[in-house]
């Protein structure tokens, strides 16, 4: 299980990707929906609306399942999915990873996983709005 917006798909993202599905049977892929990823990032994101960014997910070979939540933390998510490993990327540390303590708690693992080095969505939009 991972979670993000995953709002402009790039190659961090399928690399990212690849390596979580490695670690389990199956990959489950969380994205914040439209309202969560405004509250998240500002008024001009998302880029992509939820249903695109999900299409776009579920064509990876990674990915198995792919799910949007409204809320601004998969929380509730995880409670209902109970996966035994949590994935996050490198812009985490262990104890940052949120629902981390909870996914422990039932015996699961939590992972975090390095970036490929200048692969950021934020990176990729600011560029573009700089020409």
């Amino acid at each position: 299980f991972t979670n993000g917006c995953f709002d402009i798909i790039h190659a961090g993202h399928v690399g990212y990707l690849a390596q979580a599905r490695q670690l389990g049977d199956r990959l489950i892929v969380a994205i914040n929906d439209d309202d969560s990823v405004r509250r998240l990032k500002g008024e001009s994101r998302p880029i992509n609306p939820v249903e695109r960014r999900m299409a776009v997910l579920a064509g990876l070979e990674a990915v198995d399942w792919v799910v949007s939540f409204a809320e601004d933390t998969p929380e509730n998510l995880l409670t209902r999915i109970q996966p035994d490993i949590l994935v996050k990327g490198g812009d985490y540390t262990d104890e940052q990873v949120v629902g981390g303590d909870y996914v422990r708690s039932y015996g699961g693992q939590v992972k975090v996983l390095s970036f490929l080095d200048n692969c950021s969505t934020s990176a990729i939009v600011e560029k573009v709005r700089r020409g």
